[in-house]
């Protein structure tokens, strides 16, 4: 089990919005609905949001 609550405060704290997110990061809807639902996404996509918020893995998510 994965969750993403520490993604979503970091979007908060940096004033982005989940919609801003996806276009910084080019991922799909079926994505942001599996981080939405905390379900594991691709280690491509953990690092492309990590990039895009210039953060590390562990600043947007915890294994549970």
């Amino acid at each position: 089990m994965v969750s993403y609550k520490r993604l979503w405060k970091l979007l908060i704290d940096k004033n982005i919005k989940k919609s801003d997110l996806k276009v910084l990061t080019g991922i799909g809807s079926t994505t942001m609905t599996k981080l939405n639902n905390n379900l594991p996404v691709s280690m491509n996509v953990m690092i492309k949001i990590c990039k895009a918020l210039d953060c590390n893995i562990g600043d947007v998510m915890d294994i549970l």
